[in-house]
């Protein structure tokens, strides 16, 4: 089957960098137990946004931009700055610097999009890009993990499967009749469908399909997983003949929670799923099994990660006023 392959490649440098945003946590990640993820955080903001009857596309534009942009910042992003004393155009030219770090990986249409929607990242360094305020979003009680009084006048604004998935480990690698592959620790169902959603959102000019429509695509695929745990291709199979109603049950109950037309224009969009035919569809899959796969490789990776890996390759005592000193110590201390 023909796929887009020098986009594919030009692209998985940055795919593999994004996806690390599920494991990126700050001081203010208090919205569980255990903190979420800024791939969690941004996964509750989209669906806030779309709540409110955000326009897809450009939800799905400013949700690319950010990841981009946090790529290479991490938990650095357009409210943090401003809250540092950037004003608005220096906080959009650090994460210009960012965006424009990957300009080779982008499309070239995807590309000046996004730096077109960095702006609008860092105008209120008080509020998130979608009016929610900052310290607000992101200060859910502990021990809430779906959210009853997260945001602002104690009311999640983003639905509430959102943090339900958020909450809902991904099973990892099953395989019927088989004992399932267990790491630590688990990416959660809003990572995922965050990641499949951005990484849509990149690949979409090269499947020639609409950013909003993947990106919409990508965010709701597992509405089911709000309810049914996950256990998996084995789960799947195991389920049997039930699958399939269970999964139609479950979606149909989350969507009823949306407003009618986002409702209606994702219940057309799942349908297309189950094929790699139209265009949005090709984006989504290649999105959704490329994100599998790089997060198997993260853990592949940190179990074989050195000392090494961190002294030579990253240069961990990096060059700076004292970094003679730093040397000194530690070959005094025989640590290196």
């Amino acid at each position: 089957m023909e796929v887009p392959r020098d986009a594919l490649r030009a692209a998985l440098p940055l795919l593999r960098e994004i996806g690390d945003l599920k494991r990126v946590r700050t001081a203010d990640s208090g919205t569980s137990p255990a903190g979420a993820s800024m791939a969690e955080r941004a996964f509750r903001r989209s669906w806030a946004e779309l709540a409110r009857g955000g326009d897809p596309h450009e939800v799905a534009v400013r949700a690319g931009a950010a990841a981009v942009a946090g790529a290479r910042l991490a938990g650095v992003d357009g409210p943090v700055l401003r809250r540092c004393g950037l004003t608005a155009d220096e906080a959009a030219d650090v994460l210009g610097r960012s965006v424009a770090q990957h300009a080779d990986s982008l499309g070239q249409s995807t590309y000046p999009l996004l730096r077109a929607a960095l702006p609008g990242l860092a105008e209120d360094p008080h509020e998130d890009l979608y009016g929610v305020p900052h310290e607000d979003l992101h200060e859910a009680p502990h021990g809430d993990p779906y959210g009853a009084s997260y945001g602002s006048g104690g009311e999640d604004p983003a639905p509430r499967f959102a943090a339900a998935l958020c909450a809902q480990p991904r099973a990892g690698a099953t395989c019927p009749g088989r004992p399932r592959l267990m790491v630590e620790p688990p990416e959660s169902h809003g990572d995922h469908c965050w990641a499949v959603a951005v990484y849509g959102v990149l690949l979409a000019e090269a499947f020639g399909a609409e950013p909003g429509d993947v990106f919409l695509l990508g965010l709701g695929h597992h509405l089911h997983n709000a309810v049914l745990p996950d256990a998996g291709f084995s789960g799947e199979e195991l389920l049997g003949e039930h699958l399939t109603g269970v999964v139609a049950r479950l979606t149909v109950e989350q969507l009823a929670v949306l407003p009618g037309p986002l409702t209606a224009r994702l219940g057309s969009l799942l349908a297309l799923r189950e094929a790699a035919e139209a265009p949005v569809a090709r984006a989504f899959h290649a999105a959704d099994v490329l994100d599998r796969v790089l997060q198997v490789r993260h853990h592949a990776r940190a179990a074989a990660f050195t000392a090494e890996q961190a002294l030579d390759d990253l240069d961990l005592v990096h060059p700076c006023a004292v970094s003679g000193f730093h040397r000194a110590v530690l070959d005094a201390a025989e640590a290196v």
